[in-house]
């Protein structure tokens, strides 16, 4: 039976915090628990289950990557959010916390550990971000969406537990469509994502590749593209100019369904991207944003790579001639992408909403079974 006390969703930012906190979020309403979420005073209104609930802002400010002075009103701003989360929780009167790192989940993990309330954080990459590290010691448990993470401080091994990383509903309706076929009469779809920083490099370099094809491959290639909105114009005008047909967009409505009609992705690896692509089982080209925080797209990728589900391609070697030349390899023997694609939907986790679901419940009874065990 669900505890009559509300379980409060600490979560906020970019979508690979906030997808899985979704998915969370409807499987412990589908199992009676009553929610709440508390997100950053900058968190626009969300959608799907978090849009059900009872949303609470607080401050929160990032500290990584910035100044002195900007590092020191960051820290005021956790200060206060700390502070803020506090009084909430002491009103709400939660069972448990859950938290999806990032620094606006770093208030309210902070208040809830002070006030002894059970805590449990999710980490979404391959590699324990720095807001998880800091609260790790004083988690209750510890969800990890890889079998292999890093970054997992000594004191908190023993509190770990692979769920997997939740995807979003509509993710997992297209779970069971089976890999496209290859045949004469159906075009090589391939499908590009990346519409966030630092994906401009996909822009540049996949249509001068296409370029680079074969006639005959070329003429078999279906493209769909997302591109930042500032580089529509300018990748719309390179295939025009190397006579390619390609659907272009900055954002697109129906990623699930044409996540399923794809042979092949190519993406950065975030956590929410590498997720779907295994959820549904399709292979990709996966180019790590170089830049980011701990390097965490490269150890993403390098866990697609290591168990054969995709390829990883650092920015320095995404080259056109590099692209071309294994576009024209892979589609001249697709058995590597279906084995591929093969390896990928044995590697999703479909069930990790339940399985993070019933670790938080766990946790609620005080039952954390044995370490690193996998969730039931």
């Amino acid at each position: 039976m669900a505890d009559k006390r509300p379980i409060v969703l600490a979560a906020g930012g970019t979508g690979g915090h906030v997808f899985p906190a979704e998915a969370l979020a409807r499987e412990l309403m589908k199992r009676g628990h009553k929610l709440a979420l508390v997100t950053d005073r900058r968190g626009d209104a969300y959608g799907g289950a978090l849009g059900e609930i009872e949303t609470h802002r607080i401050r929160a400010g990032g500290i990584a990557g910035k100044g002195p002075l900007a590092k020191i009103r960051s820290v005021a701003e956790l200060g206060m959010g700390t502070l803020q989360a506090r009084s909430l929780l002491n009103q709400i009167n939660p069972a448990a916390v859950v938290g999806f790192g990032g620094y606006a989940s770093i208030p309210t993990m902070m208040a809830a550990g002070f006030a002894g309330i059970a805590t449990v954080l999710h980490e979404q990459n391959a590699i324990l971000g720095r807001a998880n590290r800091l609260l790790a010691g004083r988690a209750r448990a510890i969800a990890v969406s890889f079998p292999e993470s890093r970054g997992i401080p000594a004191n908190a091994e023993t509190k770990v537990t692979h769920t997997g990383m939740p995807v979003r509903s509509h993710i997992l309706d297209v779970r069971d469509t089976p890999y496209p076929s290859f045949t004469d009469e159906r075009p090589f779809n391939i499908l590009v994502l990346g519409g966030s920083q630092g994906a401009r490099i996909l822009s540049e370099v996949i249509p001068e590749a296409m370029d680079k094809l074969s006639d005959k491959l070329k003429s078999r290639l279906s493209i769909t593209q997302q591109c930042r909105p500032e580089d529509l114009e300018n990748v719309r005008g390179t295939y025009k100019r190397i006579g390619m047909q390609a659907e272009l967009s900055s954002f697109f409505d129906d990623v699930p369904s044409r996540l399923a009609a794809a042979h092949l992705v190519i993406s950065r690896s975030g956590a929410s991207t590498v997720a779907e692509l295994l959820a549904v089982g399709r292979p990709a080209l996966l180019v790590p944003y170089r830049y980011a925080i701990d390097d965490h797209q490269s150890l993403n990728a390098h866990a697609v790579d290591e168990v054969g589900a995709g390829w990883l391609i650092p920015e320095v070697d995404f080259t056109a001639d590099s692209l071309a030349s294994r576009l024209e390899s892979m589609f001249s023997m697709p058995m590597i992408l279906e084995k591929a694609a093969e390896a990928a939907l044995k590697a999703g986790r479909p069930d990790a909403a339940d399985r993070l679901a019933t670790l938080v419940e766990q946790t609620l009874d005080g039952e954390n079974g044995e370490d690193n065990r996998e969730a039931a």
